[in-house]
C-alpha cells in the first residue's frame, strides 16, 4: 500500500479505489494507540458504494516516526494535506477518539471539504486534568520499559468488558493485544503526549453546519456517554446512537452496530 509525502511525513495510506471518481468518498481517522486497521470491518462494509480512505497518523501505524508534528492542529494540516494530494474535494469523515479530535478541527475550519462527520468515542473537551498525571505515567512506562509491560493495563481503557470477557473471540482479542504491543516507543510517546496536550473545541461546535452523527460504546471508560452527549447538545441537529456491549473501539468490537449506526445516517443525510 501506497506512503505519501506530506509536511516531511511518509503517510501510509490505504485507497479501496484510487482510480473511481463517481463513488462518494469515506476517509476514516484511528485513535490513539492503532491504525487503520481499526476500520478494516468498515472499510469491507462500505467500499462497494463509497471509495474509502483510511490512514495512519504521523508516527503510528506504519507512518513515520518524526520528531515533532503530533498536537492536533498539525494532524489536522496532514489530514488536509492527504485529501489535497488525493484531489479529494469532499468526503464523509470519519474519527474515532483522536480522530474525531482531529475530524472535529476540519469540520470547523473546513466544512466545505465535508459530506458529513462521524465522531466515535471522542470528546470536544481538554484532557480531563485529574487523568493527565495518569496517563502521564503511563507514557513514562511506555518509554522506558516498553508497550508490552503494560499493555495489559491499556486494553481495559480500550476496549469493554464484553469484548475482553467473550472466549468465542479470545484469538481476537490476542491479535489486537499484539497489535497493541507492537507500537513503536518513539511515534506511542510522542502521539501520547499530542492528545494529552490538546486544546478543547467545545466553544466552537456551535459552528458546525455539516449533518454529524456521534457515536459511543455503552461500555467506554475512556470518553464515557456524558461526553458524547454534550457535543449532541452543542452540534445543532447531530444524531447520537449508543452501541450496546462496546467499550472505546466500537468498530472492532461490535463492527455490524457501528455499521449500521453509520448507514443508516448516511441514508438520511446524502
Amino acid at each position: 500500500m501506497p506512503k505519501i509525502k506530506i509536511n516531511n511525513a511518509d503517510i501510509y495510506y490505504q485507497d479501496s479505489a484510487p482510480d473511481d471518481h463517481n463513488k462518494p468518498v469515506m476517509v476514516f481517522a484511528h485513535g490513539l494507540l492503532w491504525s487503520s486497521k481499526m476500520y478494516d470491518k468498515q472499510v469491507a462494509h462500505f467500499q462497494d458504494q463509497y471509495r474509502c480512505i483510511a490512514f495512519d497518523f504521523r508516527g503510528q501505524g506504519q507512518s513515520q516516526i518524526t520528531k515533532s508534528g503530533y498536537d492536533m492542529d498539525t494532524l489536522t494540516e496532514d489530514t488536509l494535506e492527504l485529501l489535497s494530494t488525493l484531489n479529494i474535494d469532499k468526503c464523509h469523515f470519519v474519527g474515532l477518539s483522536m480522530g474525531g479530535f482531529v475530524a472535529q478541527r476540519i469540520a470547523i475550519k473546513h466544512p466545505e471539504l465535508l459530506l458529513s462527520l462521524t465522531l466515535l468515542e471522542t470528546s470536544s473537551d481538554p484532557e480531563d486534568p485529574k487523568l493527565a498525571p495518569q496517563y502521564r505515567k503511563l507514557m513514562t512506562a511506555i518509554r522506558w520499559l516498553g508497550m508490552k509491560r503494560v499493555s495489559n493495563k491499556v486494553m481495559p481503557i480500550m476496549f469493554g468488558s464484553t469484548f475482553l470477557g467473550d472466549k468465542s473471540r479470545k484469538a481476537e482479542n490476542k491479535e489486537w493485544l499484539l497489535m497493541l504491543q507492537g507500537n513503536r516507543k518513539g511515534g506511542v510517546t510522542k502521539a501520547t503526549t499530542g492528545v494529552i496536550e490538546r486544546k478543547g473545541t467545545y466553544e466552537q461546535l456551535g459552528d458546525i453546519s455539516t449533518p454529524t452523527l456521534i457515536i459511543v460504546g455503552d461500555q467506554d471508560a475512556a470518553t464515557p456517554y456524558p461526553k458524547s452527549e454534550r457535543m449532541h447538545f452543542a452540534i445543532k441537529g447531530s444524531k447520537l446512537v449508543v452501541i450496546k456491549g462496546a467499550g472505546h473501539t466500537s468498530t472492532v468490537e461490535e463492527p455490524e452496530q457501528v455499521n449500521t449506526a453509520i448507514s443508516n445516517f448516511l441514508e438520511c443525510c446524502v
